[in-house]
């Protein structure tokens, strides 16, 4: 039977792997595991995976699972309601199709703009989707909303000034 030793272990997730043993000795039976260790183990397990973590410290898959998934919805970004949000997405440079190498002066990457919520409540549905030479591309779904100055919004992404 092919078993992982201990040495085999990363030496963070074996000390951690300790730590729990060191409190299974010293605990009460049947109590509950402290969140101190609860932390560290859902930190490790982002880092090395919920299973292989779960497997050294010997604790239940599951549990670490439901605690992993709670601190990702705890911390997850959030739109506040009544807003709505417009990205615009940059191809790297290094994937558009004959501009290896070459980067624009003033792309850092996505950017995002918070528009107002509507004071009216339209029913108007419209998509705008806006693709410059260099391949990079921004979706603009606005539902329900009086229309931005959309002529700005395209000249401020295709960099054209007035």
């Amino acid at each position: 039977m092919n078993t992982k030793r201990t040495r085999d272990l990363p030496a963070r997730l074996e000390g951690l792997r300790r730590r729990f043993e060191r409190w299974r000795r010293t605990r009460k039976v049947r109590s509950r595991i402290p969140e101190l260790l609860w932390t560290s183990a859902v930190k490790l397990a982002g880092t090395y995976g919920i299973h292989r973590t779960a497997k050294a410290l010997r604790v239940d898959y599951y549990a670490l699972k439901k605690r992993v998934e709670q601190t990702r919805a705890a911390t997850a970004v959030k739109v506040p309601a009544g807003t709505r949000a417009i990205t615009a997405g940059k191809v790297p440079a290094e994937r558009r199709a004959g501009t290896a190498g070459k980067t624009p002066a003033g792309v850092a990457g996505a950017t995002f703009l918070e528009l107002p919520a509507p004071v009216w409540p339209g029913c108007g549905e419209c998509t705008l989707e806006l693709e410059d030479p260099a391949g990079a591309k921004m979706r603009v779904h606005l539902k329900g909303v009086e229309a931005p100055d959309l002529a700005a919004l395209a000249r401020s992404f295709w960099r054209i000034e007035p």
